[in-house]
């Protein structure tokens, strides 16, 4: 199913019109892109998770720095796509190559994340499930 329309761009006329125009760009990605709503739900239980392992700040850092990037590389695969689409509404070769590129920086920040959750959250949690095994 193609995604739905958006209405016609207008230039911001303030700084509330520019966070409008901001969140007007992330509800768009939350409802077209199927693959933004398995971002919500990991980024919801990956905060929930590190508030109850009791993160340090630096812990903090490097998980928010981690949940930005996925959430900026599905940002900017959704804007690379609908770019294309608007350029190419016909298939074409570089537009594929276009999408597929966008489609991999999603995939390897969404593969480093993980990684990174990993690393960090997994030694607490695993600590935390022994403790209460035993």
């Amino acid at each position: 199913m193609p995604a739905p329309k958006p209405e016609a761009a207008k230039r911001a006329t303030s700084r509330l019109d520019s966070f409008c125009h901001a969140f007007a760009g992330w509800a768009y990605v939350i409802r077209t892109q199927r693959n933004a709503w398995i971002h919500a739900i990991a980024s919801v239980g990956v905060f929930a998770l590190g508030l109850w392992l009791g993160l340090n700040f630096l812990q903090w850092a490097i998980i928010l720095l981690t949940v930005a990037f996925v959430w900026v590389m599905e940002f900017i695969n959704t804007a690379i796509e609908s770019v294309v689409d608007l350029a190419s509404p016909d298939a074409h070769p570089f537009a594929k190559v276009a999408k597929d590129v966008a489609a991999a920086a999603v995939l390897v920040s969404a593969v480093t994340a993980v990684l990174v959750g990993l690393l960090i959250l997994g030694p607490p949690l695993w600590a935390r499930l022994s403790q209460a095994i035993s």
